[in-house]
């Protein structure tokens, strides 16, 4: 008999949606620009808060956030693909899952990086915020890889959403729900896990904060 097991915490989950929300809105700035523009800039501040709020949770947050509780070697990895490891052994993130979330933090990271660093062409009003620390050139550069790179972090978003849907349609496991609810549907015996609590939010949410404050004064 299936039973109902708490997998992710609120702040993972707002954490995820909140990101969601945000890159569909940077991604139709970038492509529309104009007055947009003054609106992308602090939206990417806001992607660099959340950023370093998973960076910080994944370090000291609840089971299924932490980087050492789901990223696996790939001995696991062998495992998983055989069909050797369960929900039940592994919750939350599979190493194939575990895979992506490094690769689009880290995809998210250089395009953060080249953004705040990159030089407005066309209407010399939204440099990035820290564009005054490089010269015209390297900021020019930074752009260009700015706009190039978005297409490996979209790329990596496709492959994200399309296996997310092979899962629900083809393998009929639902992943979507359970990031809405917190909650999965198991059988058999549930692992038992660790949440953490209000304390761990607020000083992961701090130096998400510091940084963006950082980031904004330096501009």
């Amino acid at each position: 008999m299936k039973q109902s097991l708490k997998v992710w915490d609120f702040p993972t989950r707002l954490f995820h949606w909140t990101l969601v929300a945000a890159f569909a809105f940077m991604w139709y700035s970038g492509e529309n620009g104009g007055s947009l523009m003054a609106w992308h800039l602090p939206c990417g501040l806001l992607i660099l808060g959340l950023v370093v709020f998973r960076l910080c949770w994944g370090i000291w947050g609840s089971d299924t956030a932490r980087f050492g509780s789901f990223v696996r070697g790939p001995a696991q990895i062998r495992r998983y693909l055989q069909g050797d490891i369960s929900e039940n052994e592994q919750p939350g993130h599979n190493p194939l899952g575990a895979l992506m979330v490094l690769a689009l933090l880290g995809a998210l990271s250089v395009q953060l990086l080249t953004g705040l660093l990159a030089s407005d062409e066309n209407m010399w009003l939204y440099n990035g915020y820290l564009n005054g620390l490089v010269g015209s050139e390297t900021g020019a550069q930074m752009r260009g890889i700015h706009v190039a790179f978005f297409n490996v972090l979209l790329v990596l978003v496709v492959v994200h959403v399309a296996t997310i849907l092979f899962y629900k349609f083809v393998k009929k496991h639902n992943l979507i729900t359970p990031m809405l609810t917190g909650y999965k549907e198991l059988e058999g015996k549930l692992p038992v896990l660790k949440f953490a609590g209000a304390v761990k939010f607020v000083l992961a949410a701090a130096v998400a904060f510091a940084v963006v404050w950082l980031v904004r004064s330096l501009a």
